[in-house]
């Protein structure tokens, strides 16, 4: 798939917190996969959810995750959670995870091929230049039935991995809205690092919590005390137009523009909290916490 490695380079300009108190000196490469690819792997996502998993595993192999690109049987399910390894200098590990599966009154573009589909895009924004954690990018089997997929790979982590691991980001139904996170249940350090990146980049970024619509993957992992986020698009509007889990979420009623400023956002996002991780910790962000 096709890139420009360095769209974006992060150059001492992204904020630690607010106000203006603490700037980042470095300089980083994001490789940003431009828009027509991102596009073209959000309209591929026909099928059921075993087809879907096939998809999600070609697209790995197209952005070079083929040498460590695995399939984690999960029980109970009759399709595997996908992994795909992007390996660092360092034991520590980033996880980036969204659900491929979808129920079967709806054609699931939305929730939550919006963000399968954007893995292997985000994988090759990171991948440009050498970092210190492991990236694992998880397509997720089974959310809709009970978070079956995250749940077990929650439970196959061992003690040593769960401490090892610094962050879970969670992709849940994009592009309906500006970029939203799930305040009351996202890490406030990892939503300060989205917000400062967001600034820099002059893209929205909103606190929208979803408690009465259910629940999303980066739960199991919360409650193994990883410092979890859930990135989502979902909006009183979308909740009373009775998108979810119905015959309307389809690719009609998503909107590219903000979809893609997703990407972006997330791209540039995946990059810098490699480094974040040895900033000094800093107040909460300055969200709004309104929301179905």
């Amino acid at each position: 798939m096709r890139t420009h490695a360095g769209w974006f380079r992060i150059v001492g300009a992204i904020l630690l917190g607010l106000p203006l108190t603490s700037i980042a000196a470095d300089t980083y490469n994001v490789g940003v996969v431009i828009r027509e690819a991102v596009e073209a792997r959000l309209r591929d996502y026909g099928g059921k959810n075993a087809e879907r998993e096939a998809k999600l595993k070609q697209m790995f192999v197209d952005s070079d995750c083929s040498e460590h690109l695995s399939e984690q049987h999960v029980k109970f399910s009759r399709v595997p959670n996908l992994i795909c390894v992007l390996p660092g200098t360092s034991n520590r590990v980033i996880i980036v995870g969204a659900h491929f599966d979808r129920v079967s009154t709806s054609e699931g573009v939305a929730d939550n091929w919006s963000g399968a589909s954007l893995l292997p895009s985000l994988y090759e924004a990171v991948k440009v230049e050498p970092r210190q954690h492991t990236y694992l990018f998880i397509g997720f089997t089974d959310e809709e039935q009970g978070l079956v997929g995250s749940r077990f790979y929650a439970h196959q982590m061992t003690p040593e991995q769960v401490a090892a691991t610094d962050a879970m980001i969670n992709l849940d139904t994009l592009g309906l809205a500006p970029t939203e996170v799930w305040s009351h249940r996202s890490d406030k350090r990892l939503q300060l690092a989205l917000l400062g990146v967001a600034n820099f980049l002059k893209l929205p970024l909103n606190g929208v919590n979803f408690e009465n619509v259910g629940s999303t993957d980066s739960e199991p992992l919360r409650k193994l005390k990883i410092p979890s986020m859930t990135v989502h698009s979902l909006t009183q509007k979308s909740e009373n137009e009775g998108i979810l889990h119905t015959s309307k979420d389809r690719l009609a009623s998503m909107n590219l523009d903000y979809y893609y400023d997703t990407y972006k956002l997330l791209a540039v996002y995946l990059v810098w909290i490699d480094h974040y991780f040895d900033k000094p910790a800093v107040s909460e962000p300055a969200t709004s916490t309104s929301g179905p």
